[in-house]
């Protein structure tokens, strides 16, 4: 920040003294760690000592100032006795004000900002603290003794500011969202809202929020929410207590708000998470050998923090060893998995060119173990946005990292899917019995696991993300159908086309497809009348991430049941927008705004922020009434297979129905 600019926000804040404190401490004592109710100067008279704000360490002496914001941990140990002076004040701009006076607090706050240095004419500024703190003890006249110290404080800053201007000091901005992570953590089992946490670090709810989701990906209460459903995770399988119980322990006010939000962070619910994580337990116990398994309850050893690698190497030696060997071997089972698929795919290649009786009888034997062989004339070439691909005319044991729902209702049960298909918000009403969702095999986020992947041998990967391909293609066939085209989606049934063309179904689908579009001209009857001619509709999806306008086309979360299916009418800016999406601030939310809005969020939580500020409230679509709250993260309109798009339409319409 400018020192001008510091100086000019003083010059137009409004200043009230809290508390003028005298010290003394003596060698070797220790004061805090202390968080500071306001914002502070200490002001060194005598002695030495360290002294910490947050994790930065200063070793002052006699005549050094340091400058301290609200919130702020502080922490002293005294080499020598050590005495200093402690101003407490607050500090708030008067109203009204020029508009980049405000915005220049907003961004830059000086009284929330950090120095420490020694200045070249301390006895001034000496004088100044001993005349406050002499006047704070007297028992004159209240009102008269503020003006006193008031008038006092405010030579004291001019001081400081000249001699910081002179010899070129420079604050530091704090580290608010360090700051309110802390607080978070510290106090997350008490009740906590966004405006007590932006109070407690002297910031904007605004202010705090943006910073807060551009450093952490999300919002001070989703993260909030986070790690009081960790804290309830470790106490389920940890303790017996009840879930009410815990819920008070850890911050609910009962139980089956903490299942909520247990449900909306872990996708189980914590009834459902204990069984699993007992499960696991049982099945790790009983894979180890008997003479191990009493050793696998003890705690892990304690692993040294070693902050210098190049001196200290030695003292974790033996277990990087370790390491290294179990790296090798898992590296060595790949290789040998690779090579011996390799060997696989060359002994297909031979006997289609006229293999011998007995590498006939071996592929035979390999189909009767598990392992489908293609034989001759038994592939198909599908085109894809990297070339033509040859695969299997019928795969059999098909991987994905996109497009589960799609390859069901096709009636292909793949053998392994990414993570977070097994847990999409469709699959408990699609009525897919929960055996076939079982058989699929787990392969973790973005990119598929491939140690896994190659246990499976699939004979037929898809994957949706163009940079994933080539570590597929080194595994197997592989076709790339993207789900995303920069920042726009493809349309649900285009999409659902292309992966029927792959497997040679284009028959099945055009029947569910015609059938779907029958439901859709139903429920547009349905709703006839609802969004009235000329009035417009616009979708908004409230994340920890940001605030997001969808657009006519080739946005998600519903959108395309709304505007491609459903034919409501779009806003102008819906219509125009290159993107699937534009993210935008709540300022010029307004201008985004249809007669009609459709809400989707990520929580309830998440969105209390922007649905209960002035800017929405006075929107005309909420004045009327005309807001629709149709979904919440992990639900039906996440994806866009068949089962989804049945989902929503049907949700759509109950929402309008509803709200008529």
């Amino acid at each position: 920040m400018k020192l001008s600019d510091h100086i000019l926000l003083w010059n137009h804040a409004y200043i009230k003294i809290m508390d003028v404190r005298f010290t003394t401490m003596e060698e070797e004592e220790e004061f805090g760690p202390y968080r500071l109710p306001t914002s502070a100067f200490l002001y060194t008279k005598r002695g030495s000592a360290q002294i910490w704000v947050d994790k930065n360490r200063h070793m002052v002496q006699p005549f050094h100032v340091l400058h301290v914001g609200k919130g702020v941990y502080i922490e002293i140990v005294a080499e020598k006795e050590f005495e200093y002076y402690m101003i407490f004040y607050k500090a708030i701009l008067s109203l009204p004000n020029r508009q980049e006076i405000v915005a220049l607090l907003e961004n830059n706050n000086p009284f929330q900002y950090q120095y420490a240095f020694a200045p070249y004419n301390p006895l001034a500024l000496l004088d100044k603290a001993e005349q406050m703190h002499r006047t704070w003890l007297q028992s004159f006249d209240k009102d008269l003794k503020n003006l006193h110290i008031k008038s006092l404080f405010y030579q004291y800053v001019f001081e400081l500011l000249r001699q910081m201007h002179a010899q070129g000091i420079h604050p530091v901005k704090q580290d608010i969202v360090a700051e309110a992570v802390r607080y978070i953590e510290e106090h997350s089992h008490k009740p906590l809202t966004l405006d007590q946490l932006a109070q407690e670090l002297g910031c904007s709810i605004g202010y705090l929020s943006k910073l807060f989701k551009e450093k952490m990906q999300t919002s001070p209460i989703h993260y909030l929410g986070e790690i009081r459903v960790n804290k309830a995770a470790n106490l389920l399988v940890q303790t017996d207590a009840t879930l009410q119980e815990i819920a008070e322990h850890v911050g609910y006010p009962d139980g089956h708000s903490l299942s909520r939000s247990f449900k909306r962070h872990k996708g189980v619910s914590p009834a459902q998470f204990k069984v699993e994580w007992r499960q696991k337990q049982q099945v790790e116990d009983e894979e180890l050998p008997l003479w191990k398994r009493r050793y696998a309850i003890l705690p892990k050893q304690f692993e040294w923090y070693i902050d210098d690698e190049i001196e200290n190497h030695y003292q974790r030696k033996g277990a990087s060893e370790m390491s290294k060997y179990k790296n090798m071997k898992v590296k060595a089972m790949t290789l040998f998995m690779c090579l011996s698929l390799l060997l696989a795919a060359c002994s297909n290649t031979t006997n289609t060119n006229g293999a011998s009786p007995s590498t006939t009888k071996q592929v035979e034997t390999q189909a009767n173990s598990g392992q489908e062989a293609s034989q001759e004339g038994q592939t198909r070439i599908v085109s894809t946005p990297r070339g033509d691909v040859e695969i299997p005319a019928q795969p059999q044991r098909v991987a994905a990292d996109q497009y589960m729902g799609q390859l069901l209702k096709l009636g292909i049960i793949p053998v392994g899917v990414r993570e977070g298909m097994l847990t999409e918000g469709w699959i408990k009403k699609s009525g897919i019995p929960q055996e076939t969702i079982d058989k699929i095999e787990n392969l973790g986020n973005f990119p598929m696991n491939p140690e896994k992947l190659i246990m499976l041998e699939p004979d037929l990967i898809i994957g949706s993300i163009e940079k994933n391909i080539e570590q597929y293609e080194k595994i197997g066939t592989t076709v790339f159908i993207p789900y995303w085209e920069e920042l726009s989606t493809a349309g649900p049934l285009e999409k659902f086309r292309k992966i029927a063309e792959v497997f040679g179904k284009e028959q099945e689908a055009e029947q569910w497809i015609e059938e779907y579009e029958q439901k859709v001209e139903d429920a547009r009857k349905q709703i006839d009348g609802i969004i009235k001619e000329g009035e417009t509709v616009s979708v908004v999806q409230l994340s920890p991430t940001g605030l997001y306008v969808l657009a006519a086309e080739g946005g998600n979360y519903g959108s395309n049941t709304i505007y491609q299916m459903l034919k409501l009418p779009p806003t102008e800016q819906a219509l125009n927008m290159k993107e699937g999406f534009e993210n935008i601030s709540l300022e010029v939310l307004p201008e985004y705004l249809g007669d009609h809005v459709f809400v989707y969020v990520n929580s309830q939580e998440d969105a209390e922020e922007i649905l209960n500020s002035p800017i929405w409230q006075g929107a005309p679509a909420v004045k009327k009434g005309n807001v629709y709250m149709y979904g919440e993260f992990d639900d039906e309109f996440v994806m866009e297979d068949p089962y989804s798009l049945d989902l929503q339409l049907e949700k759509i319409v109950k929402v309008l129905l509803e709200k008529q």
